[in-house]
């Protein structure tokens, strides 16, 4: 059984969460004085936030919330239970499925699950699935030789991204709102097992498994974690920085691989093999993180060029169309200068009491905390994360729960799951996501 451990932290951590916390609602007074005194749309609902207030509940909430409440009141009892790694990885996807589902049924029922990707509900036309009819017409090489003349006319979402899921999709057969969200569903709850083994494989036992536990009910996580592809390509993120930071040269050689084909879904991704190098860089020196640095190049540079060389995919005109799409879009209405406070606000609101801990991390110069802050900061400087970011960060949400697992006492860990749950409940019944 794991022995909890006694966090040991400086004075200084006491003003850091602090500071983080007035940031955040000081970000979320300006945004929202600026909607309703001033009539300043920029760009989201409540801003920096996507939501819009509407109280609802279907008759499917009663199991639902007592599914959840169940998973909350036996996470404490997994965190001390006296079972191997492989039987907690698997007690973990088990719960993160059901939490997420239970959660998700509670507004619409089960019919909310797909309802995002359907072609008959308002985002779905914003999604994935109409990118099958390009890819019927051309197939996929036409498609991938095509992709930078397309991306102009692509739905936002597919357009926004390389076409990584779509010919995912396509290869399993997938053509449906209902099977997109299988996939969804299923491949994104495997991100808090791999989340635990990384954890292990950077700390110790229990501050994995409070780690993985934290990711199970952080509300970004709940909320998102059943109706975003974002889920997906969370999975994809962390399995990559597992890879790379784990011994052994062959397993690192696969992160390298693991990293280029997750970039083929999103480009975002990259910024977990940035992560992952910053955490090599604080435990092994300068020298093997600029070795993993430059075999994730290599990889990437392989992969890539092999692609050319085979369907004429340009990854960098892609990536410049993508970009000049993204500008000319919704980013246009949401300036700059307030998404550079804004995007981390977002993120942070949705992290709830995780955030607090993992600022507490940052201040203990703690690694997993310091490569998070990293890899936002360079992502809010270039501008391209302007609001959305409690959904699309949402592969950083791992990185954040081991932050925060190495600063929290593991006494308050059954208070801080409870106050996670009840967050996540609350903006499900009280808003709508659109995710």
């Amino acid at each position: 059984m794991p022995v909890p451990r006694g966090p040991q932290r400086p004075a200084a951590t006491v003003w850091l969460p602090w500071l983080v916390v007035a940031a955040t609602i000081a970000t979320i007074a300006v945004g929202l004085t600026a909607k309703f005194a001033f009539d300043a749309h920029w760009g989201a609902p409540a801003q920096p936030l996507i939501l819009f207030l509407r109280p609802a509940l279907s008759t499917w909430a009663i199991p639902g919330l007592a599914l959840l409440g169940a998973a909350l009141l036996a996470a404490p009892r997994l965190l001390r239970a006296r079972i191997g790694s492989f039987g907690f990885g698997v007690a973990l996807f088990a719960m993160t499925l059901v939490s997420r589902v239970a959660l998700n049924v509670a507004r619409g029922g089960p019919g909310d699950l797909s309802q995002v990707f359907s072609l008959s509900g308002g985002e779905g036309r914003t999604e994935y699935l109409p990118g099958l009819a390009y890819l019927q017409h051309a197939g996929v090489g036409g498609l991938l030789e095509r992709w930078v003349g397309l991306i102009p006319g692509l739905p936002t979402h597919l357009a926004g991204h390389p076409p990584g899921l779509l010919l995912s999709m396509d290869a399993l057969g997938l053509d449906s709102a209902a099977g997109l969200a299988a996939l969804t569903i299923g491949v994104g709850a495997l991100a808090t097992p791999v989340l635990y083994l990384l954890a292990r494989e950077l700390s110790d036992e229990i501050t994995a498994r409070v780690a993985a536990l934290l990711f199970v009910f952080v509300p970004t996580s709940l909320l998102y974690g059943a109706t975003s592809a974002d889920a997906l390509y969370a999975t994809l993120g962390v399995t990559a920085a597992a890879l790379l930071l784990v011994a052994g040269p062959l397993r690192r050689a696969l992160g390298a691989v693991a990293l280029a084909l997750a970039s083929f879904f999103s480009y975002a991704l990259l910024a977990a093999g940035a992560w992952a190098a910053i955490v090599r860089w604080r435990r092994d020196g300068f020298a093997a993180a600029l070795r993993m640095a430059l075999l994730c190049g290599a990889a990437l540079a392989v992969f890539y060029l092999g692609l050319y060389l085979l369907t004429g995919f340009d990854l960098f005109a892609a990536i410049r169309a993508t970009d000049a799409r993204y500008r000319e879009g919704l980013a246009a209405h949401r300036p700059y200068f307030f998404y550079l406070f804004g995007s981390p606000a977002a993120f942070l609101v949705m992290l709830g009491p995780v955030a607090w801990f993992a600022a507490r991390a940052l201040v203990e110069r703690e690694s997993a905390a310091l490569g998070l802050a990293a890899v936002i900061a360079i992502s809010v400087l270039a501008g391209y994360t302007k609001a959305e970011t409690e959904r699309i960060w949402l592969f950083l949400v791992p990185f954040a729960c081991l932050a925060a697992a190495r600063s929290l006492a593991v006494k308050r860990l059954p208070l801080v799951l409870t106050a996670l749950g009840f967050q996540a409940i609350a903006t499900e019944i009280l808003f709508v996501t659109k995710w």
